[in-house]
């Protein structure tokens, strides 16, 4: 519906009607990233940053007379900036972190917490959000029992927050709203960050929560609901896990009574797009999930969210929303959203604000750790074996086997699992690792190893590990033998969920259909894409026993690659895993890591298949071995596809 004059002001009403135009602003996903500088590759980044974000929300601003502004959470991980403050430097006493005093200077209106918020412990970003000048809201995230002095049930943070705000009508008088503002992330946060909240807070189903809590919030003589859900949209066939509670919840909160706005997050997807199929209760063109207003801002401030929306009221009557329009903009203009021509400039204040703060990053990241021999990037993580994941993978090993000797599993095999973070995706064509030959410094290590997990270890059988690499092996589409270019790479399937599981050996069958989706759900019993799974040359069968080295999350039971709850083997005192890396090479001084060849995909005649890469990809086709690639086209999306042939294995 077009109810506006293109600068936010309602057209004339007929009589009787009040109408207000409200200005919702989003953004969501920002991962900290506040200037528009890559701290891994060490330069600036006109893709990214908060403070081009801010030059939108003060155009946008400028363009109504009534605005409101939040924010969908993940704000606090995501860099090297947020890393070092989150595990190294720490806030000092009445210190603002940067991401908070970038955020002040914007003056949102509310905001809500996201599950990477966890990563650094509560009690750190409890000091984080005390800088905040604007409400932090999350309503189905609740303290513990017996965990300071707060009673069994109190909520983690204020569960919602109601704004008094006075805005302007088409006749230029002004009128007092009630705005409820109710925050949810998903419940898998208390798995995903089980070590770091360290059973001191539970979380419970977003849907179930809000249909109890809703009641509550509209008790207070609100006039509009705004919900902050960090979470995604998607469709019932893409559910996870029969009996637990949705991840990507959106669709079903936007269908319950009592909340008039949705604000998405969490998958770091663009919505409204028209690249996004039409489906019941989901309009992507106009930007609406069951009838309602809904907007997702994209990641690392790429987009600004923006909801216009005519609210109504007829005397003696409520408000309501008459009508609604909904826009993504991004930080770069002259060209569609994927592959726009010309960065934002970034807002001034913003980058002084936080000149400091960018400067100690740099000083810190910049520290060498040990030196390169040869180049190591990302371009086939998910293609074929990867110098990179068998630096890692035995980091990992080596800190267990220290770690074990003495113990009751120090006779045991030592495995160590390892997933490409940075390959593509929604990420793009330029997050991938590419690391020269050389000097080897922190910013090299984050980029290595993104996320703060702590490196973890499990006793598994044979049986577990052979399901584990069925999870993995979800990653592949399923190929008819034969056909040419057929699509390898499942998009739903995230890369971080690739585990690959050093110190064995064996292929993948993409002929056969996955035992999983990419959300963990069983999709057959019998399904089995896994073959010839060896371990020092002897096949592995199901009561083998083994340790298996992995991270936090996985070991948390994120991915539904193991059972929630699954004991850990005490390693001593936790150990981050970038820093179990740093040991690696610091011990080492010259690092030379090769592939391993610990896996490959099962060739057939006359069969190809086609991924996409980034453009730099093209340099490294030569060091590849065991594996046929082809260049094909450079795509408007930035990436490049590639043609892999699947040439029969020898023998």
């Amino acid at each position: 519906m077009d109810y506006s004059d293109g600068r936010g002001q309602p057209r004339s009403e007929p009589n009787g009607l009040t109408t207000i135009a409200l200005r919702v602003l989003e953004t969501t996903d920002l991962h900290g990233h506040i200037h528009g500088y890559d701290y891994f590759a060490d330069h600036p980044c006109p893709a990214t940053g908060f403070a081009r974000i801010a030059t939108l929300i003060e155009r946008a601003r400028s363009e109504a007379q009534n605005v409101l502004l939040f924010d969908n959470g993940d704000f606090l991980q995501g860099t090297p900036l947020t890393q070092y403050w989150g595990t190294e430097r720490g806030l000092r006493p009445a210190e603002t972190h940067p991401m908070i005093a970038a955020m002040n200077l914007a003056h949102y209106d509310a905001g809500t917490l996201g599950n990477h918020e966890f990563d650094y412990g509560l009690d750190y970003l409890e000091q984080v959000i005390a800088g905040a000048t604007f409400p932090m809201v999350c309503v189905n995230m609740w303290r513990s029992a017996g965990v300071g002095s707060e009673a069994q049930g109190a909520h983690l943070i204020a569960p919602w927050t109601v704004l008094n705000r006075d805005f302007i009508d088409q006749n230029g008088s002004a009128h007092r709203l009630r705005i409820g503002v109710i925050g949810v992330l998903p419940p898998q946060t208390a798995l995903w960050a089980r070590e770091p909240i360290g059973g001191r807070a539970r979380t419970a189903c977003m849907v179930e929560t809000l249909r109890t809590e809703l009641p509550r919030l509209r008790a207070q003589n609100v006039d509009l609901v705004i919900a902050l859900a960090h979470t995604g949209i998607a469709t019932p066939d893409k559910a996870g896990p029969p009996g637990e509670p949705p991840e990507q919840a959106a669709l079903e909160i936007a269908a319950l009574d009592g909340i008039d706005v949705i604000l998405c997050g969490h998958t770091h997807e663009c919505f409204p797009s028209p690249e996004l199929p039409a489906s019941a209760g989901i309009d992507p063109i106009r930007g609406a999930l069951h009838g309602k207003p809904a907007i997702s801002a994209g990641r690392w401030g790429s987009h600004l969210g923006v909801i216009d929306l005519r609210l109504e009221k007829a005397t003696g009557e409520s408000w309501k929303i008459a009508g609604f329009q909904t826009d993504l903009r991004p930080i770069r203009e002259g060209g569609p959203s994927h592959a726009p021509s010309a960065p934002l400039p970034e807002a001034p204040g913003i980058l002084t604000a936080v000149a400091p703060a960018h400067i100690e990053t740099l000083t810190h990241i910049r520290r060498q750790v040990g030196t390169l021999a040869s180049p190591l990037q990302s371009y086939f993580s998910m293609v074929a074996p990867d110098a990179g994941l068998t630096l890692v993978a035995d980091a990992q090993r080596n800190h267990a086997r220290e770690r074990l000797r003495g113990t009751e599993w120090a006779g045991l095999p030592i495995l160590s699992a390892v997933a490409p973070f940075k390959s593509g995706g929604r990420g793009g064509p330029g997050f991938y690792i590419d690391i020269p030959a050389g000097p080897l410094t922190i910013s090299h290590i984050d980029d290595l190893y993104v996320y703060p997990n702590l490196t973890t270890a499990l006793e598994v059988t044979g049986a577990q590990v052979m399901d584990w690499l069925e999870h993995s092996a979800g990653a592949f589409t399923t190929l008819q033998p034969g056909h040419a270019d057929q699509p390898l790479l499942d998009p739903d399937f995230p890369s971080y969920n690739f585990d690959v599981i050093d110190g064995l050996t064996y292929e993948i069958d993409p002929s056969h259909p996955p035992r999983y989706s990419p959300t963990g759900r069983q999709l057959s019993r019998s399904a089995r894409r896994v073959r010839n799974l060896r371990h020092c040359g002897a096949p592995v069968t199901p009561e083998d026993r083994f340790v298996i080295v992995t991270n936090s999350y996985r070991s948390a039971g994120a991915g539904c690659f193991l059972p929630v709850g699954m004991p850990t083997i005490p390693l001593g005192a936790p150990r981050l895993s970038r820093d179990v890396l740093i040991d690696e090479v610091i011990r080492r001084v010259q690092v030379s890591p090769v592939p391993r060849e610990t896996w490959r995909l099962r060739g057939f005649p006359e069969t190809s298949a086609v991924f996409t890469t980034s453009p730099r990809a093209l340099d490294h086709l030569d060091g590849l071995a065991g594996i046929t690639l082809e260049p094909l086209e450079l795509l408007p999306s930035g990436f490049q596809r590639i043609r892999l042939h699947l040439d029969p294995l020898p023998g």
